[in-house]
């Protein structure tokens, strides 16, 4: 298995990140310890969480995904083969939120409790919070990496600007800096990742971990019309898609795939995972045959010609 640095962490992964959003939500247990089996099966054991996952779904509250991690690596004794991130920040309720210090240091308990582990690889900040002092922030993932707990930290939905400043104050007053970013990104939606941020993480020699890699299921090609995705769990996401340029744009993915003897999911990961400074996309599957698929586009190597054209025709964002 190639590996890719993230960052300057220290830490090397696969080039694909299974989401584990759907662990204990749409993949009930027996799935996801299928799925975890088949990643660790094949190499790519790199697994994205977050304390918040799926609080939203209903009768859940929080830590649901992080619990059946947690019993799927006692059960098959594989901490010391996967790499492990998970996120702190998102509203948990009763005030239970943000990146202030104390919160931190107590929400990281509950992730190393449900995980069933004493450290996590990639402990990451879900949200910017602006009402707290980046320092502040930064001094409390010294302490966790200093105490074992945390290997290396991350950002999710920053800013270029926030994360800039986030790396001067980590300059500045002698703290860990963010080593890996987590972006929304995808052949579907190009501009906020592209415009600031992409060349901020080049040039600082930061990972990148994209996630909505396959628009929320829209670059799959299952939803071909308006109102196709009415009663998914998405269905506000991928809506966004289902409009003349997006419609037109799976036009030219379909032939993209068929050209390459793959599917449109497949085309759509190969070319995230051919990007630039890109490290690994996020994606999610609630079957062992949909995880299949999209590791067979881990695997594929686009035409060079076929590439620019993708690259043409998705400039921006698709979203009407």
């Amino acid at each position: 298995m190639d590996v890719r640095p993230l960052g300057r962490s220290g830490l090397s992964v696969p080039p694909f990140c299974f989401g584990g959003n759907v662990f204990g939500w749409t993949a009930d247990e027996a799935t996801s310890f299928a799925l975890l089996d088949r990643l660790l099966e094949t190499g790519f054991t790199f697994v994205d969480t977050a304390d918040v996952y799926s609080r939203w779904a209903p009768g859940h509250q929080g830590g649901e995904s992080e619990a059946v991690i947690g019993r799927w690596l006692k059960d098959r004794g594989a901490r010391d083969r996967m790499t492990i991130a998970t996120k702190v920040g998102m509203d948990m309720g009763d005030g239970r939120k943000g990146l202030k210090a104390s919160y931190i240091e107590r929400a990281v308990e509950d992730s190393l409790r449900r995980l069933q582990t004493d450290r996590i690889d990639l402990y990451q900040s879900h949200a910017d919070d602006a009402e707290t002092p980046l320092a502040e922030t930064l001094a409390a993932y010294d302490r966790l990496i200093r105490a074992g707990k945390v290997r290396a930290i991350g950002a999710s939905n920053y800013s270029a600007a926030r994360l800039r400043e986030a790396l001067a104050v980590a300059g500045r007053e002698n703290l860990p800096r963010y080593e890996c970013l987590q972006p929304g990104y995808s052949l579907a939606d190009r501009e906020d990742y592209e415009a600031e941020l992409e060349p901020l993480c080049r040039e600082e020699g930061i990972g990148v971990i994209s996630y909505f890699s396959l628009a929320a299921g829209f670059l799959t090609g299952k939803y071909r019309q308006s109102g196709a995705a009415a009663g998914r769990a998405r269905e506000a996401r991928v809506s966004a898609y289902l409009n003349p340029r997006g419609f037109a744009f799976l036009d030219l993915l379909d032939t993209v795939a068929r050209e390459h003897g793959a599917t449109p999911a497949q085309v759509a990961i190969a070319w995230l995972v051919e990007r630039p400074g890109l490290t690994a996309p996020i994606a999610s599957a609630t079957s062992v045959a949909q995880l299949d698929e999209v590791l067979g586009g881990v695997r594929l190597a686009l035409d060079p010609a076929a590439s620019a054209r993708l690259e043409e025709a998705s400039r921006g964002s698709l979203k009407g």
